[in-house]
Formats: structure tokens, sequence, C-alpha cells
């Protein structure tokens, strides 16, 4: 397993190089650059603009940054500077990228924690009301786009008043003690994780009633039944348990998927995430600091599948990574 998990570690090196070249090329062809929006200010001088654009290496060549880029990021780990910010890249995104994970956490929670029961419960309940229920649901919410169920909730949040409409904290959270900071934290994060987390539970579910209603049919599923165990022992003790294979192999999509949505959730909510630094740094063209987003938003992806493949092989003895 460990040289299994080393070398899955070693295959990202090239593959996130990949990215960043593509990344930075897409970002090359665009009209125009940070500096050229500084430009149109009249308080600032063509010298000083210049002088900026020597500073950034943004004189150069697109391969002679990408080249200085790469170096920079392999001997010294450094994300270059945001050119709006005035501050490291790694530290501008170190905050957002930790709300976003918070997010897609309490996300996958939502989407895991109700998926896997009520795909149980469809599948045990084949053919009834209640699995006719819960599949009708499903397809009506896989209809929905994420960004109306985003504004609707708000608009629901504005309403009711029931959730904040924005935001991460109150404004006398500094003055809150830690258990009030927990709850104001929740109520903030309940609404964004809800819009996360319930778009991709549809698919889930109806993954997790097929995987079961598959295993259901299998011969030794037959065989326990006919020895007289309990229908609830051989549902959860013998089925369930190969079942949920294929779920664990999407979980590390899922995880992907998750944290992608939260930037739209983000802009929805004001949640201060990897997904608004990224906005605004498309906006104002802040090539270094989209990079690194990008970068991290990669690097998430990847940790997500390779943790997926792991908790398989925990899951299921009859696979070996060695």
């Amino acid at each position: 397993m460990k040289t299994y998990v080393l070398r899955r570690l070693l295959q990202t090196i090239p593959l996130l190089v990949g990215i960043s070249a593509l990344s930075f090329i897409l970002l090359q062809m665009a009209p125009g650059d940070f500096l050229n929006q500084m430009a149109e200010n009249p308080a600032i001088s063509p010298a000083t603009i210049d002088a900026m654009r020597r500073n950034f290496g943004l004189d150069q060549p697109w391969y002679v940054q990408y080249g200085m880029y790469l170096r920079n990021i392999l001997l010294h780990f450094d994300f270059g500077e945001s050119f709006s910010r005035h501050q490291p890249v790694f530290t501008v995104i170190r905050e957002g990228l930790a709300n976003t994970l918070l997010l897609a956490g309490a996300a996958a929670l939502v989407t895991w924690g109700l998926a896997v029961p009520l795909g149980v419960l469809a599948a045990v309940r084949q053919y009834s009301w209640v699995d006719k229920t819960l599949s009708l649901i499903a397809f009506v919410w896989l209809s929905v786009p994420e960004i109306l169920s985003g504004l609707l909730l708000l608009m629901l949040a504005a309403r009711t008043g029931w959730f904040p409409v924005g935001g991460m904290h109150s404004i006398d959270y500094d003055s809150l003690s830690p258990l009030g900071k927990a709850r104001d934290l929740a109520w903030h994060l309940a609404l964004p994780a809800l819009v996360v987390g319930l778009v991709p539970l549809a698919g889930r579910m109806r993954q997790m009633r097929g995987s079961l209603l598959d295993v259901l049919r299998l011969d030794y599923v037959t065989t326990a039944r006919s020895k007289g165990l309990d229908e609830g022992v051989v549902i959860y003790k013998h089925a369930l348990r190969n079942a949920l294979n294929p779920m664990i192999t999407l979980f590390g999509y899922t995880l992907g998927a998750l944290v992608s949505g939260s930037f739209v959730a983000e802009i929805i909510f004001s949640w201060p995430g990897l997904g608004r630094i990224t906005l605004d740094a498309i906006l104002t063209q802040d090539q270094y600091l989209v990079m690194g987003s990008v970068l991290m938003a990669s690097v998430v992806l990847i940790l997500g599948n390779l943790i997926a493949d792991i908790l398989l092989a925990i899951a299921d003895p009859r696979i070996s990574y060695d």
C-alpha cells in the first residue's frame, strides 16, 4: 500500500504541471492583463505602469513567464505574488481554501448522510410508495440547476429570517463564547451546505439503490436467506458492505464536484472561500492568484480520488494494491 500511495503521489507531479500549463496558456489568450486595467486610472503614470510591468515580469514572453513561475514552485514552493492584493498567493488562498473545504465537508455530510440510507430504504421497499416518492424527488431535483436552488434558498432566508442571507459570521461573532461561535458558524453554513450537498444527493441515492438491488439478487444473499437469517442481518451485514464498494469509488469524484460546486454557493451566499477569491482574481486578471486557486482545487480532486482508492481497499479485502 505504501508503494502504491507513493507512486500515485509521484504521478500527480506531471499532472499538476500539465494543468498549470493549460491554465497559464488560457490566461495568456485573454486580452489585456492586470496592468491594462490599472492604466485606465489617470492618477497612475505610464512610467509607473512600465515599472510594475518589469517588476511583475509581464514584459517577458509567456513561455519565459511560465518557466519562471514553474521554477519558483518546484525549487522554492513559491506560487508568486498577487497583483491586486500585494501578498503571496499562498497567503491569500490559504484561508479561502480552508473555508471552501469546510463548506465541501459539510456538503459531503449532507450528500452521503442522506444518500446511503435513502438509497437503502428505496431498494428494500422496491416498487412501494416510498420507492416511487423518493424516485420522483430524485428526478425532480436532478433537473434543478444549482444556481436556481441557491437563489430559491436565498429568497427563503430573506423572507423568513430563519437563516442569514450571506457571510460566514455575525457582526458580534468575536464577542461570542466558543459554543456560540460554533452555533453561529453552523447557522451561516446551513444553506450553502444544503445547496452544494443536495445537487449530487439525488444521483448518489439512485446509485445506492441500484447497487444494493444488484447485490440482493446474488446467490450468496439467497443462501443467507435460505438459512433463515433475519432480513435485517442479510441486508445490513451481508449485502450492504458489497453494495457500498461502487459508492466508495464515487467518493473521490464527489469530493471534487463538491469543491467545484462550492464556488457557485460561495458567490450566491457571499461565503469567503476559494470560489470568491478565484472570481475576483479572474475579473482583475490576477493571473498568479488564478493559477494558485486552480492548482489548489486540482490537488483536492486528486487527493479525493486517492482517498477513495484507499478506502475501497480497506472496505474490500479482495482488493490489493501491492
